[in-house]
């Protein structure tokens, strides 16, 4: 967990400056800044949008009555997106436009959803006879950490 968090906090911004230090090189850097500003902008924009799109997706679903299990992993991804691509840089905007392409999105649902599924663990009983099977539809859920390194 540490090491994960080194590299999000130290490791990429230094990679990030550098990128953005190659392009002003290359370029100049009134352009760079205008990337990043517009970048920013433009994700923003977009990542609203879609925010606004999976809520009514939620919503709707939530008044049908079902669960919105994927609207809201949809949700979550758009947040994240919207996250990076506030911040400043090229890698993490190349993240945050991936994540707000639907079909990328999909993929990336996919592997997210089968990385946590196998986490839970569902178990449930047989009422006898006797027991009031008023609630019946329950099911008892317990989480297992996948390993020990990742509960401490």
């Amino acid at each position: 967990m540490l090491a994960r968090l080194i590299l999000l906090f130290v490791l990429m911004p230094m990679i990030e400056f550098g990128l953005l230090w190659i392009i002003a090189q290359h370029t100049s850097f009134l352009f760079t800044l205008a990337l990043v500003i517009t970048t920013g902008v433009i994700g923003a924009s977009l990542a609203h949008r879609q925010g606004i799109q999976c809520l009514s997706r939620i919503q709707h679903e939530l008044s049908q009555g079902h669960l919105p299990g994927d609207s809201l992993v949809d949700g979550l991804m758009i947040l994240i997106a919207a996250a990076v691509l506030i911040t400043p840089g090229v890698l993490t905007d190349f993240m945050g436009f991936c994540l707000l392409i639907p079909p990328i999105r999909v993929i990336l649902k996919r592997l997210v959803v089968a990385r946590f599924k196998h986490r839970i663990v569902v178990s449930g009983f047989s009422p006898s006879p006797q027991q009031n099977t008023e609630f019946d539809d329950v099911i008892d859920v317990e989480h297992r950490p996948a390993d020990s390194s990742e509960t401490e």
